[in-house]
């Protein structure tokens, strides 16, 4: 996309629109209306709209405003991810204290309701902004007809129809039961009620109108712009997630799907380390259809515009970055990535892969050694796409080190691996607190990989799918993760490099980042010192159940770390027995996860009492919170 259109929100009248969108999470005296807000005759112009529809993807993530930063993060880390058994809070157990509490599911207390209204706060901040869009935008249209094109207008409408339909899916996968804010004029006061709302057919409704107005390519050529495409797309997804209420939705979800697998313009990419990646030329590849699009060195002086959702979750000291060692993959998910001798999950073929395996005693701890001194059991390569682990390297900044880990004892020896920049993609702020922390690897909210992997569901779940189809499907995804390895890459500096290449001689000549896998048959190959690296494919799905198990298990090695996990267990009824099962062995490895538990309250988080009570008209409250809570 053009940088010109990188979420430079600082100045102009975007700025001006963020500032007057937020008021309503605040607190009462914010109540009153501010002052010469949309009527200025500055924004009263194309410009203005633009800007004002800039504002409203800029809450894809929330940074810099009265709603806090980590509770609202793009990639939904703390609220899809940490809870799931994917990661840990990470870092110790000093720092980001509500974290921890939201992991252990103890979502009322003081703490935990703060970064839930940090999360409220930004999908119905994005809200706002996308009905003031419309509300500018046809005020302009209506005072000055020949300011802005009918196909510009169009569009406009279009792309924020869109993002009104994203943020209320965001609100409805937290929550469920949500207001929804239909009409420019509904935000104003911010005092609908959350009972009896059809949300399903209100966000399908948008994005059907979204997807008629919109073209099939970006306005402008922004790449980051929603199209008639990413509408529609996202329309499937939304149908998914709906059929864990009506399974009848399965057919729309199958029928919607299966038109953007055939006729949209979405693909994989050729491999698996160019999907999260700060080398530009693979930003807004073929596989993004919607992602957060953060931006560095463009004039902002804090970092704010770049990926500051994620800036905690990296390696800590002793590392290049410095900070701050959040979201912490777990013991659970290392070994998930375990396969067998055809390069089969183990978790599919072996029901005792996470307590009885080799796999166990090493924990991950040694590389996942079976035996004798260099004898590896086999692991799925995106493993070390996804995870930090000690004496693999680390995309190209050398040997992940133990020192590397705030506090080992705490939430595990692993890091997170995907939100990484490579070194050599100079992806690196150069402002703000601890510049190293902050790049522009482009935030995924929706990838083609995962639609085609609700697509494989669909065809599992509907009574018109094809246990044929789900199975090309996920084939078509494990021979992508097949592509390619971790390499040796490089050290950050030249220490690091030197113990890189004096653990693992073969580095001194070969510094790829990354490797081709060997073709055997439908099973690829590749021996590293560090790992034995194997991935197959499904010979078959021999009944429905298997097919299940296969895709959503296949979901996890995917998704692992984006923030998908958890909704995804708790859409598929699954949540209560997979956490249960998850802390009964984790707690002897994470030692503050010893007496959590799961309970029927956690199927929706609790709706911020704050809210609850702005929502007041009288001594009625217009949002009932939900059961248990």
């Amino acid at each position: 996309m053009t940088n010109s259109w990188r979420f430079k929100m600082l100045g102009g009248t975007a700025c001006l629109l963020v500032g007057l969108a937020i008021t309503y999470a605040c607190s009462d005296f914010l109540n009153t209306p501010a002052q010469g807000a949309l009527e200025q005759a500055a924004l009263t112009t194309k410009a203005g709209v633009e800007g004002s529809l800039i504002a409203a993807y800029r809450s894809l993530d929330c940074s810099s405003s009265s709603a806090g930063s980590w509770g609202c993060a793009a990639s939904n880390w703390v609220w899809g991810s940490v809870p799931s058994g994917d990661a840990h809070k990470g870092s110790n157990a000093g720092d980001q204290q509500p974290i921890n509490d939201i992991e252990t599911y103890y979502w009322s207390v003081g703490e935990a309701e703060g970064y839930l209204n940090q999360k409220w706060a930004q999908v119905y901040d994005g809200i706002f902004r996308a009905n003031a869009t419309i509300n500018l935008l046809d005020k302009v249209r209506a005072t000055k007809p020949l300011e802005i094109s009918d196909a510009d207008a169009a569009s406009i409408r279009g792309e924020a129809l869109f993002l009104r339909a994203h943020y209320h899916f965001e609100a409805y996968r937290m929550w469920g039961n949500i207001p929804y804010y239909n009409t420019p004029d509904d935000t104003v006061d911010f005092k609908k009620t959350n009972q009896g709302v059809d949300v399903i057919g209100n966000i399908v409704r948008d994005l059907d109108t979204a997807a008629a107005l919109l073209n099939t390519t970006p306005r402008n050529g922004d790449v980051g712009r929603a199209t008639s495409w990413t509408a529609k797309a996202y329309k499937g997804r939304v149908y998914a997630y709906a059929a864990a209420k009506n399974a009848a939705y399965w057919d729309s979800a199958l029928t919607t799907l299966r038109n953007v697998q055939t006729a949209g313009p979405y693909r994989l990419e050729t491999s698996f380390d160019h999907v999260w990646t700060g080398f530009t030329a693979l930003q807004n590849g073929p596989e993004t259809i919607l992602a957060f699009q953060a931006s560095i060195r463009d004039g902002e002086p804090n970092g704010w515009n770049s990926n500051w959702g994620e800036r905690l979750n990296f390696p800590h000291s002793g590392s290049h970055f410095g900070c701050c060692g959040f979201h912490q993959p777990s013991y659970n998910l290392v070994n998930f990535f375990a396969v067998d001798a055809a390069g089969l999950p183990l978790a599919v073929t072996n029901p005792n892969w996470n307590t009885t395996s080799a796999l166990t005693a090493a924990q991950g701890d040694t590389n996942f050694a079976a035996g004798a001194a260099g004898s590896f059991a086999p692991v799925d390569p995106r493993l070390d796409w996804t995870v930090g682990r000690d004496r693999v390297p680390y995309k190209d900044w050398g040997l992940h080190d133990r020192g590397w880990i705030r506090d080992a004892s705490y939430s595990g020896p692993f890091s997170p691996k995907k939100n990484v920049h490579e070194n050599a993609a100079v992806a690196e702020n150069n402002v703000g607190w601890q510049a190293t922390q902050t790049n522009d690897v482009n935030i995924h909210i929706f990838r083609y990989a995962d639609l085609l992997l609700l697509l494989a569901e669909a065809e599992v779940e509907s009574p018109s799918g094809s246990l044929a189809n789900a199975l090309a499907i996920v084939n078509q995804i494990r021979a992508r993760a097949g592509q390619v390895a971790q390499g040796c890459g490089k050290g950050f500096d030249a220490k690091s490099d030197s113990i890189l290449k004096a653990t693992y001689p073969a580095c001194v000549t070969d510094q790829r980042l990354a490797v081709p896998m060997i073709q055997a048959g439908t099973v690829d190959s590749l021996r590293e010192p560090w790992a034995l690296y194997r991935i197959g494919l499904y010979p078959s799905f021999p009944s429905q159940a298997y097919a299940r198990t296969a895709v959503q298990f296949e979901r996890r090695l995917e998704l692992a770390m984006e923030g998908q996990r958890f909704f995804d267990l708790r859409r598929w009824g699954a949540a209560d027995t997979v956490i249960a099962s998850y802390i009964a062995v984790e707690k002897n490895r994470i030692p503050y996860l010893g007496g959590v538990t799961y309970a029927a309250r956690n199927a929706l988080y609790p709706i911020p009492e704050l809210q609850i009570e702005l929502s007041r008209v009288g001594t009625q409250d217009m949002l009932k919170q939900n059961t248990g809570w």
